[in-house]
């Protein structure tokens, strides 16, 4: 994204079923991450921020896979902004609980583009990016991962999750 002309110049999902091996798509999340840094050359890299999910082993995962995205970024010297999946819904929508279809057909409109073609997935990150060039953080150098972020820690899970803790 750039300026005021936004574009979009890629936009898509990885498909990683076709690898057995957990360290194997997480080596492919790691190259396809340094193949668009380098088609590219983005200045920064905006994430959307873990979230905490009932199932351990898949915020795990999601976790690792999150990391070595990250850890691409930052061997190219980008620097990562992490926003929340609430914030990213507020910045796009107006509401930080809309539904993946509302934020992704208001993506539709402000963007002029065509997403009924893609996975949900594929607009969550298009709606993370969306969100940090509404943000107007772009430009700004920065190394800290959490910069402009209110980075969920566990203390605030146990207090809002008492339920979930055992």
């Amino acid at each position: 994204m750039r300026g005021k002309d936004l574009s979009v110049p890629e936009i898509g999902v990885l498909h990683l079923h076709q690898y057995e091996l957990h360290e194997e798509r997480l080596q492919r999340i790691f190259e396809r991450i340094q193949q668009i840094i380098q088609a590219y050359r983005p200045k920064e890299m905006a994430i959307e921020a873990p979230f905490y999910g009932k199932n351990a082993q898949s915020m795990l995962k999601l976790g690792r896979a999150q990391g070595v995205a990250i850890a691409a970024a930052m061997t190219n010297g980008s620097p990562i902004f992490e926003y929340s999946p609430k914030s990213i819904k507020q910045a796009v929508t107006g509401n930080g609980n809309a539904a993946k279809e509302q934020v992704a057909a208001l993506l539709e409109q402000q963007l002029r583009i065509d997403l009924s073609g893609y996975m949900l997935d594929a607009s969550d990150a298009l709606a993370t990016a969306f969100c940090h060039y509404l943000q107007g953080r772009h430009g700004s150098r920065s190394t800290a991962s959490t910069k402009g972020s209110k980075r969920a820690d566990w203390g605030s899970f146990i207090k809002n999750n008492p339920d979930r803790v055992g």
